[in-house]
């Protein structure tokens, strides 16, 4: 049986390796992006999903959605070296966020249901891109998720650690897809998008809730 990281898309092949996968510890991480032994999936081909029509109440974004809808933009221009656009895309990320309402729950155990909501969503998502034949749109999906399960699995990490998680160590976080990382020096390869270890910039001034 081989099993998958969701996450790095690492194989951990039971016929190849010394220990079973169902015999490793629970705190058992995958070796290249830290993803959780729980986490991994089966190498088994994933179910069929019908496309689930979008109620158009639903097709409204808010202003914090657009506010990360503009930031991905201004990324995207600064990689295409459209400086101007991605200034105006950076200006309009910071008035949405400028107009966000305050959450109603900020604490990490809201951040961790919503993450897992996030997830139950990717499926039926893709479904619809599939329908219409979006590449982009699909490609886009697939960094999506990997990181949105990277990032549950931490939150989850951290309602069990605590504080000590992030005790005499750093966060890196990677500019070009968002993967997170926790270890004094950032990976020399990104896990997810694969870009070179000068791309990660160091998380400061961290408070978590």
């Amino acid at each position: 049986m081989k099993y998958v990281c969701p996450v790095c898309g690492y194989v951990y092949d039971d016929e190849q390796e010394r220990i079973p996968f169902s015999e490793l510890s629970d705190d058992w991480k995958c070796p290249l992006c830290q993803a959780p032994k729980s986490s991994f999936q089966t190498d088994e081909p994933a179910p069929v999903i019908q496309p689930e029509i979008i109620p158009d109440e639903h097709r409204k974004l808010t202003p914090g959605q657009l506010a990360g809808l503009c930031t991905n933009l201004a990324r995207a221009c600064e990689k295409q070296y459209r400086s101007e656009e991605a200034d105006l895309f950076a200006k309009l990320a910071e008035y949405f966020s400028a107009v966000c309402p305050p959450a109603e729950d900020e604490s990490v155990w809201k951040l961790a249901e919503m993450l897992k909501e996030d997830i139950q969503a990717y499926p039926g998502t893709r479904a619809v891109c599939d329908a219409y034949e979006d590449r982009g749109a699909a490609r886009s999906l697939v960094w999506g998720e990997k990181v949105t399960r990277m990032l549950e699995a931490l939150v989850q990490r951290y309602l069990e650690e605590g504080d000590t998680m992030l005790e005499g160590t750093e966060i890196w976080l990677c500019t070009a897809c968002g993967f997170v990382w926790i270890g004094d020096t950032p990976p020399e390869l990104c896990p997810v998008c694969k870009v070179p270890s000068w791309k990660f910039e160091k998380i400061e001034g961290r408070n978590a809730r």
